[in-house]
């Protein structure tokens, strides 16, 4: 018996039939290739302090005098404030001076009745020396007028050493600048009792201006005195003044285990500086003390096999990815020097390198998103 379809039925046929012939046509073509991924690449550039390290550091006066009082009192006026300027001599404060100048009054009575005494003893060895030469009086009495005389003289030169001990006090309740300079900080207000030796004011001498920095104990052979150092200053970015480390602690804080460095500035440098200001210093130190040729953005260092650094170099002629280990030396702030492992004329992966495999084809671009390195040859297998 023979079964004849209607026509629906051969037109469901024929749509399934197309439609399996589009599946299968579908099947036997090639899949749409991944355009390269696009990656930012630079060269390693050269730089004169590639590497340097960076310090942090604070301006300070090269001498720095924490003024007291030579003895105790009450604090009756102070006459500066921080940041006045001072000259040699300048009245800084004053203590009270009563009990100070009745103690010296007291050691000028004691002084004037030791020097009466002295005169009355002197009086009478010259009687006695008269009467010995006349042999009324015994040569003993004599020699007792003349221990008299010398006792009298011991006790008059002790009472004036007392006296002007006592009188000097009287002036230390005067506290003068020692050197001209600028006052730096305030540690006592007027009506304060202070004792002797108790700091009042920090002075910093116009003698020059120094940069104090630590230095960490893991790079301190790598520095000494004497070496020549630049200091940018945190308001003036880009601008780098020359200086030279002119001493560095023998013993390391025991704190912080950091060595207390300073630098001192060249020539008019350190009338570019005021105190207090921040302060970078860089100084090349640490395990490659000659410096480094080349150096790369701290992002473009990867981790390689074994754990060891390595960037992502583009070769180019395929514009292929490949892995290259390097040698860095010690890292600065956003960039660090590369002592082996690429030239200059290389092309570095900048950024996005833990997104990359070994091998990879990409399209390098620069800092401006411009093609660059010369596209692989035509026809040429990549």
């Amino acid at each position: 018996m023979t079964i004849t379809a209607g026509p629906r039925t051969a037109l469901r046929l024929a749509f399934a039939l197309a439609a399996t012939l589009a599946l299968a046509a579908c099947g036997r073509g090639d899949a749409p290739a991944t355009p390269p991924r696009p990656v930012l690449v630079v060269h390693p550039a050269p730089a004169a302090d590639a590497s340097a390290l960076a310090f942090a550091g604070e301006v300070r006066a090269r001498e720095e005098s924490a003024l007291s009082f030579r003895v105790g009192g009450n604090l009756v006026r102070r006459f500066v404030d921080v940041g006045d300027k001072v000259d040699r001599g300048d009245l800084l404060a004053e203590l009270d001076p009563g009990d100070l100048k009745l103690q010296a009054q007291a050691a000028q009575a004691q002084l004037a009745a030791a020097e009466a005494e002295r005169a009355r003893a002197s009086a009478d060895r010259a009687r006695f020396a008269q009467l010995a030469r006349q042999q009324l009086v015994s040569r003993s009495a004599l020699d007792a007028q003349d221990a008299a005389l010398a006792a009298a003289a011991g006790q008059a030169k002790a009472a004036r050493a007392n006296f002007d001990v006592a009188r000097n006090q009287a002036g230390y309740s005067q506290l003068r600048a020692p050197r001209a300079g600028v006052i730096a900080a305030r540690q006592a207000e007027a009506g304060q009792v202070v004792a002797a030796g108790q700091p009042v004011f920090t002075l910093a001498g116009d003698a020059g201006r120094e940069i104090a920095i630590a230095l960490p104990e893991s790079v301190i052979r790598g520095f000494h005195v004497g070496q020549p150092v630049l200091v940018e200053l945190w308001n003036a970015a880009g601008t780098r003044l020359p200086g030279t480390i002119r001493e560095i602690a023998p013993a390391a804080d025991p704190q912080t285990r950091t060595y207390a460095a300073r630098v001192a500035l060249r020539g008019s440098a350190s009338d570019a500086v005021e105190l207090g200001q921040s302060a970078r210093v860089y100084a090349r130190g640490g395990s490659d003390p000659g410096g480094a040729a080349l150096t790369v953005p701290l992002s473009a260092i990867q981790r390689g096999d074994n754990g060891a650094t390595a960037v992502w170099v583009v070769d180019a002629a395929t514009h292929k990815l490949r892995s290259v280990p390097v040698r860095l030396g010690a890292f600065g702030e956003d960039r660090v020097p590369v002592l082996r492992g690429v030239a200059a004329s290389d092309w570095i992966v900048a950024a996005g390198g833990h997104l990359l495999r070994a091998g990879e084809m990409v399209a390098p671009v620069d800092r401006d998103n411009r093609p660059v390195a010369p596209a692989a040859p035509a026809g040429k297998a990549p």
